[in-house]
């Protein structure tokens, strides 16, 4: 089974205890195939390991469950939005490969 899936989404900012946090949220269908494949021994917050590629940029990272979007929610670090010219609001094409199921 192909774990590697490819989507374009929309950089947005998540705030708490002063400081920022920039995510984008896994479309639905995808996030609900993760959410299929994962087993019944979960990493803490629900995390699942993934390797991203956007633009030239690879790094390994965790996306996270969330109640409020109805799916995951992957984090795009500032180094990676610095590297790629990215900022809020953009629409950022995203490769994401399973690290662990």
């Amino acid at each position: 089974m192909d774990q590697t899936f490819e989507f374009t989404a929309v950089l947005w900012p998540w705030r708490a205890r002063n400081q920022m946090w920039t995510f984008v949220t896994v479309p639905d269908d995808i996030s609900d195939e993760v959410e299929a494949l994962q087993s019944e021994k979960r990493r803490g917050f629900g995390a699942v390991k993934v390797r991203v590629t956007v633009g030239g940029t690879v790094w390994d990272t965790s996306m996270f469950p969330s109640k409020e979007h109805s799916a995951y929610i992957l984090p795009i670090k500032a180094a990676v939005r610095k590297a790629e010219g990215m900022a809020l609001d953009d629409a950022v094409a995203v490769s994401m490969k399973l690290i662990a199921v």
